[in-house]
């Protein structure tokens, strides 16, 4: 795929080398298809109207609107896609296990120090979440892209839990969520999200405890 700092799949994307992100994504049939359906229209048509606005040179006032209403809605979609995720039983790896949660962790922090720096990670039993900063060059000289961590993350725990657990076939939804930190307040809540998401969802009481978290910042 061509590097572009704004992509879409079923979902718009945004990447820049250099920049803060908060990423979710989940196993396979984690969520049923059609289940944030709603959500996946009204983000696309948001970000179309803000497109237009911003072509068009609408006035900043009205595009900071449509923003806020993009985050609001973005906001609404992760709520409920986290609650999905934490009610489902059913999975085709178990992400919790000890020798997975080793793959998982160990893939994550393998650009540390070389293309990324790690906020706080948290592997969970069907989709993980990460808070990390891009750097702007790798150890070449050349730009930093999101997709390119990610497909590079995403390729090697496929192959790798796939040969743990004796199988064959696709591991990840094809989809990542990313999220671009705006501002100190948005990093701190996306860490605070990530740490506490196994309390959240009634594992322990202490996000200390989970042996799927890692905490950097």
């Amino acid at each position: 795929m061509e590097k572009k700092e704004h992509y879409r799949k079923h979902l718009p994307h945004f990447q820049q080398p250099g920049q803060e992100y908060f990423v979710t994504w989940c196993l396979k049939d984690a969520v049923p298809p059609k289940a944030l359906e709603a959500y996946t229209f009204q983000l696309k048509q948001i970000i179309s109207e803000i497109e237009i606005a911003q072509n068009n040179h609408f006035d900043e006032l009205l595009v900071a609107d449509l923003k806020t209403k993009q985050t609001i809605i973005r906001n609404k979609y992760m709520k409920a896609f986290d609650e999905l995720l934490h009610i489902q039983t059913k999975m085709i790896i178990d992400l919790s296990k000890d020798e997975n949660t080793r793959i998982m962790l160990d893939a994550l922090r393998f650009w540390e120090g070389k293309r990324l720096e790690n906020y706080t990670i948290c592997v969970m039993s069907n989709h993980v979440h990460w808070v990390f900063r891009l750097y702007d060059k790798n150890e070449k000289g050349e730009p930093v892209w999101l997709q390119d961590i990610l497909q590079s993350v995403k390729r090697f725990t496929a192959n790798k839990l796939n040969a743990q657990e004796n199988r064959k076939g696709t591991v990840w939804h094809s989809e990542s969520y990313d999220t671009t930190i705006r501002d100190r307040k948005h990093l701190y809540n996306a860490i605070n999200y990530t740490l506490q998401n196994p309390v959240s969802a009634g594992l322990l009481k202490n996000w200390w405890e989970w042996k799927g978290t890692y905490y950097g910042y």
